[in-house]
């Protein structure tokens, strides 16, 4: 498990990079919303392509090979980002994050129900959100670090940019192109040195053969292939939506901070706040893997004190500002409640999370200025455990066919690839800030999935 935590973090932080890219590359290259979501849509939709043909890799070289070829084609997709921005080919930038996307993508089939299956059944869901945790660290230090090594190269502001003469502007797009370089050879080589790393290290052979119950019951497989199972297929939808709704959110953040009547703030300004957005999940994550374990009451109450605490020493190194630190406590309050009222139980607490993420979508789209930008940041807050929980939900009761489900799961994270670009067409049409009212049915859908849609059906 320590071992494997590292991988979720190194694809959580390299696929939250792509927030700070959108905005970055939107200027560099002058495209639209939709061109612009064609970043996460060529990232997200390597998984649709790659997912199945990686879990017959990882069936055929084991788990541990299959994380090393994995980690090796990300750093090659790192590699490809040099050429990219130092010929400020887009195509090139897109193909490169296809490459990257792939190794990412058998990093995935092959640790998901890796750490599913690396002990009791009836603890799958919190050791999965205990690992995403971890994923959502990397993902709140990339745009953090991403706005600081990436966006501070557009000191910039749009009237300043504008008011440049043609000459000044070509050169201004080339150094912004060019300040992926660096930042992306390093990516490289920790994901190269980490490869190594799993080459020699030894990874227990665990079978997923058959899959047991929390009551300890094993079921045989009643269906030739996972997609006879009804909660699969409704599970592999809502990772889609999941997903899109997350991605979506996320990749249009730094441009609605942008706005004047949201924040108005610089895009390094902005990309920062972003870390609160996925910090926030990383918070809710803590919290479903210890709501969701068996945990004695003191213990379990101790450290969700300490995660509250870390909230707020979190909020307060973001901001900067002792208000803003008080409005974004108060939504992980909140979060936590929804927690505690759910009472442990996967499904139910799928179903809470996601009515309150709907209902923050909403009021985003109601409001304007603070109480739209703190609206959406805390939506991360209850994105939290969505996708452990329907993954663990929809692999319930798979028995041979896991792996299978596990490779129809991941084709689902193509969700990131096509709601993002959808809701970017609407960005452009009514305009961003009522374009969220795509998240929104998606988390509706969540709920159901949680209330009903993942209970298995009887054979």
């Amino acid at each position: 498990m320590t071992v494997l935590t590292s991988l979720f973090f190194m694809w959580g932080f390299i696929t939250c990079l792509n927030d700070i890219l959108i905005p970055h590359l939107k200027r560099a290259f002058d495209l639209n919303y939709v061109q612009t979501m064609l970043i996460q849509f060529t990232f997200f939709t390597a998984y649709f392509i790659m997912s199945l043909p990686s879990g017959t890799v990882v069936k055929k070289v084991g788990y541990r090979r299959g994380i090393v070829i994995g980690l090796a084609a990300a750093g090659v997709g790192c590699l490809l980002f040099y050429p990219a921005a130092g010929t400020r080919s887009y195509p090139l930038f897109l193909s490169a994050l296809f490459v990257l996307a792939s190794g990412i993508t058998l990093l995935q089939v092959a640790a998901n129900p890796y750490v599913s299956i690396l002990g009791p059944p009836s603890t799958a869901s919190s050791r999965l959100n205990l690992s995403q945790a971890l994923n959502s660290l990397g993902t709140t230090i990339a745009p953090f670090l991403g706005s600081i090594i990436i966006l501070s190269a557009a000191s910039l502001t749009t009237t300043q940019f504008g008011q440049l003469n043609a000459e000044q502007q070509a050169a201004y797009k080339v150094a912004e192109a060019s300040s992926v370089q660096v930042p992306y050879l390093v990516l490289m080589g920790v994901l190269f040195l980490i490869a190594g790393l799993f080459a020699v290290i030894h990874l227990p052979n665990i079978e997923a053969s058959t899959t047991v119950s929390d009551s300890g019951a094993s079921y045989d497989s009643a269906h030739k292939s996972a997609w006879g199972y009804r909660h699969l297929v409704l599970g592999a939808i809502g990772i889609f939506v999941y997903v899109g709704a997350e991605v979506s959110i996320g990749s249009f953040l730094v441009n609605y901070l942008n706005q004047p009547y949201i924040a108005g703030l610089k895009e390094a300004d902005a990309g920062k706040f972003v870390s609160l957005y996925w910090g926030g999940a990383m918070i809710g994550r803590f919290f479903g893997a210890i709501r969701l374990a068996h945990l004695q009451p003191l213990r379990r109450n101790l450290l969700l004190v300490l995660v509250f605490l870390f909230a707020i020493a979190l909020g307060y190194y973001i901001t900067r500002d002792s208000s803003e630190t008080a409005i974004y406590v108060g939504f992980v309050a909140v979060n936590l409640v929804v927690f505690l009222l759910a009472g442990g139980k996967p499904g139910k607490t799928l179903s809470y999370l996601a009515f309150g993420a709907a209902a923050l979508v909403i009021m985003t789209m109601v409001f304007s200025g603070a109480p739209a930008m703190w609206t959406v940041l805390s939506v991360g807050l209850f994105n939290s455990i969505m996708f452990p929980v329907i993954f663990t939900l929809a692999i319930e009761q798979l028995g041979r066919h896991t792996g299978q489900g596990s490779g129809i799961l991941c084709m689902a994270i193509v969700g990131g690839a096509l709601i993002p670009i959808t809701q970017g067409y609407f960005a452009d049409t009514i305009g961003i800030h009522h374009a969220f009212f795509l998240p929104v049915l998606c988390y509706l859908y969540i709920a159901y999935y949680g209330l009903k849609g993942h209970v298995p059906v009887a054979e």
